[in-house]
């Protein structure tokens, strides 16, 4: 299997082979693509899905730093906290692959947290808006989780 992320078309693909699996909208950084540590923006390159994180959580669950804090999503859990950067249902941590354009040093994607992950649906996709991770529709992350594993290649490009 392998993910491809169009960060221009607002895009993410999996596939099988050449065969398309699944295609979902998603949201890139608004302040674009980029690599150096502290840009808000979604690295290119390529990748793998170092980790996952939130089998069996429950949609919506709230993670942050990846662990999930009992709650799960609501808007007047959201009207609480505003300006919180949403991290719901599953996580899909990013590794860069490719030395010196998205791995090691200040362009490191794995210790920059990029992650595939959901967002309240209340947020709008198909338009950058992100702080640097990619973000799908909790039920579309889910799918997506249990699809892929460890491991999987995940290419990210304009």
């Amino acid at each position: 299997m392998k993910i491809i992320v169009d960060i221009a078309a607002q895009r993410l693909r999996l596939y099988e082979q050449r065969e398309l699996l699944r295609e979902y909208t998603v949201s890139t950084a608004a302040n674009g693509a980029g690599e150096i540590q502290g840009s808000g923006c979604t690295p290119r390159g390529r990748h793998i899905v170092r980790a996952k994180i939130g089998a069996g959580l429950p949609q919506g669950a709230v993670l942050r730093a990846r662990r999930w804090t009992r709650e799960v999503w609501t808007p007047e859990l959201q009207a609480r906290h505003p300006g919180r950067d949403w991290i719901l249902s599953r996580i899909l941590w990013l590794s860069g692959l490719e030395r010196g354009r998205n791995r090691l040093g200040c362009v490191d994607t794995f210790r920059r947290y990029i992650y595939l992950h959901g967002t309240p649906d209340s947020e709008p996709l198909g338009q950058p808006l992100s702080h640097g991770c990619v973000r799908l529709r909790n039920e579309d992350v889910i799918e997506l989780f249990d699809l892929v594993s460890i491991g999987t290649e995940v290419e990210l490009h304009e």
